[in-house]
C-alpha cells in the first residue's frame, strides 16, 4: 500500500492502515521525538501522543504537501507543548535567569561543524542540552526556523531565542572538539 491508500484506510479508522503507518514512519518520528527530548523515555511518550493526535486529526490532512511533513509539524508541536509544560512546571529554574543577560554577544547563526562524529553521537549531544537550549536549537536548525519566528512561539523575546542558541552551540562546540581532540589523539598515538 502506498500513503494516500493508507491515509484513506486510516481516515476510516482501519487499525491495520494505522498499524502499517505507524511502522514506516516511527523510526523517523523517534528521530524528531529524540531531539526534542533528554530522556528516551519521554521520546517515547511523545511519539506515542503524537501518532495518536496524528490518527485522531489525519482527516485534516487534504494531500497538499507530503504526508510526512504534516506528521512532523505534528511531532514538534506536540514536543514544543511538552515543553512549555515543563518550562512552566519547573519555573525556568536557572534558565530563565541566564536569559536576563543583555550583555551577551552572539556571533552569526552559522551552523555547527560536526566532522566525522557518528549521528547517534551528535543526536545524543543535542539530548543533552539543557531544555530551552534544545528547543531553540532544534527548530532553528532542523525545523529552519527564524529567530523571531522561535520567539513568538514560544513566548520569549528574539534576543533570548539567539543567546538560547547560540550558548547550546557553543556547548555544542566544546563536546564536538573534544571528542575530535580525542580521536586526534588517538590516531597519533597509533601512528
Amino acid at each position: 500500500m502506498d500513503d494516500s491508500q493508507l491515509i484513506i484506510a486510516c481516515k476510516k479508522q482501519d487499525r491495520n492502515a494505522q498499524k502499517v503507518l505507524y511502522e514506516r514512519y516511527a523510526p523517523v518520528m523517534m528521530t524528531v521525538c529524540l531531539r526534542y527530548s533528554k530522556e528516551e523515555e519521554t521520546a517515547r511518550d511523545l511519539l506515542h501522543d503524537g501518532f495518536i493526535r496524528a490518527f485522531t486529526q489525519i482527516g485534516s490532512f487534504r494531500g497538499k504537501g507530503s504526508f510526512e511533513g504534516w506528521l512532523r509539524r505534528i511531532f514538534v508541536n506536540l514536543a514544543l507543548e511538552n515543553y512549555r509544560k515543563e518550562k512552566q512546571k519547573n519555573r525556568f529554574l536557572e534558565e530563565y535567569s541566564l536569559l536576563k543577560s543583555a550583555d551577551l554577544e552572539v556571533p552569526d547563526d552559522d551552523p555547527l561543524d560536526i566532522g566525522d562524529i557518528p549521528r547517534e553521537e551528535v543526536l545524543e549531544m543535542i539530548r543533552e542540552l539543557p531544555p530551552g537550549y534544545r528547543t531553540v536549537f532544534n527548530l532553528f536548525i532542523f525545523e529552519e526556523m527564524s529567530h523571531r519566528e522561535i520567539a513568538e512561539m514560544l513566548g520569549i523575546h528574539e534576543a533570548a531565542s539567539r543567546s538560547q542558541f547560540f550558548r547550546a552551540k557553543s556547548l555544542l562546540q566544546k563536546k564536538i572538539s573534544a571528542i575530535l581532540h580525542n580521536c586526534s589523539s588517538r590516531y597519533n598515538e597509533q601512528r
